[in-house]
């Protein structure tokens, strides 16, 4: 897999001093790159009956609507509070400093569907857990969280595991 960490830019000190940002925006602009992640996010599942998945805004839109393509799955949108017009749920959920919400239209999982969770990165786990609590709390079965990257030293992917969710990532960048 190091040919696809190799299409991911990393930038120093962003959002601020210390932090290392991994932009996937240059894996998502070579064809190639992209192709072949998607592929690996859904080899796992090839085959096997996923009704939805569902990405966490912004870039789990981009990668979880490839893979829901592949899958012939729906597509549900974890959005933040405030930005979907229909009646939602919503969750809070634990950020690095404080809360924050995040929704779901209240009719976008049926009791009992095969849902698959994707976003581009999981480090603390917080935005993850929440949107898997938010689809159990509407009756899903969260087959696995599926991320391009992880920081395991954050501890992010050992969170989800301990709610019982299987975690899927293609390159771990560990002690970032």
């Amino acid at each position: 897999m190091n040919d696809l960490a190799a299409s991911i830019r990393t930038i120093p000190d962003y959002p601020k001093p210390g932090i290392l940002f991994r932009d996937i925006t240059t894996l998502l602009g070579d064809a190639r790159a992209f192709r072949r992640a998607v592929d690996e996010l859904v080899q796992p599942w090839a085959g096997t009956k996923v009704d939805k998945v569902a990405g966490i805004e912004a870039r789990g839109f981009i990668l979880g609507g490839a893979v829901a393509h592949q899958l012939s799955a729906g597509f549900v949108p974890v959005r933040k509070k405030g930005k979907l017009p229909h009646v939602t749920v919503s969750i809070a959920y634990s950020l690095e400093y404080g809360l924050d919400e995040m929704e779901m239209h209240e009719d976008a999982v049926a009791a009992n569907e095969r849902v698959i969770l994707v976003d581009d990165l999981v480090a603390t786990g917080g935005t993850a857990e929440g949107a898997v609590k938010l689809l159990r709390k509407l009756g899903a079965d969260v087959l696995a969280a599926c991320f391009v990257i992880d920081l395991p030293d954050l501890g992010g992917s050992r969170k989800l595991e301990a709610l019982g969710v299987p975690v899927r990532s293609l390159i771990a960048f560990e002690g970032h």
